[in-house]
């Protein structure tokens, strides 16, 4: 698997930019993940961090599934890896996780997220209401929160590959 990462055009119009940029941190997180063993996405490079990119991988495809079916469709999508016995489950992994898996449910989340995003203008609110705050929330808000949230994770996933096998790279 080769990542093809692509900047939005210079000249987008505003919907154009936020999902062109939203995609391309997604396929940055791909990108910071590729070509490693399912044991190196398993391993946490920094003491005392549990922090793996298999984990970021995994929080990211619940970022997307929350943000995108709960509070923008108002679905019914339970959590996939955590939950009221272990609130950071997403970012637990063990030796019985693998990258297919994490891999395939973040994916089928991000084509949720592209699905449900291209139902509504950047205006426009969301059916949902976030979970903690009740708050309801336009695409714009949402866009622009996915793409903050990726680039943050994806600063520890180049931190990270950096020290599994010195990889580097924007």
């Amino acid at each position: 698997m080769t990542t093809d990462r692509r900047e939005p055009a210079t000249d987008a119009d505003e919907r154009t930019m936020l999902d062109g940029w939203l995609d391309y941190h997604r396929q940055t997180l791909a990108w910071k993940c590729e070509g490693l063993t399912d044991a190196q996405l398993r391993t946490a490079a920094v003491a005392p961090s549990t922090l793996t990119l298999m984990g970021l991988v995994r929080h990211m495809a619940e970022v997307e599934r929350s943000w995108y079916r709960r509070v923008m469709a108002a679905e019914d999508a339970e959590p996939v890896y955590y939950g009221d016995e272990d609130p950071d489950g997403d970012f637990h992994v063990t030796e019985a996780d693998t990258w297919q898996e994490a891999y395939a449910t973040w994916q089928a989340e991000i084509e949720a997220a592209r699905r449900i995003a291209a139902g509504f203008h950047l205006d426009e609110t969301s059916r949902g209401r976030h979970r903690r705050t009740g708050e309801r929330y336009n695409l714009r808000w949402v866009h622009t929160h996915m793409i903050e949230e990726y680039a943050r994770h994806n600063g520890h996933a180049d931190l990270i590959r950096e020290c599994l096998d010195g990889a580097t790279g924007d």
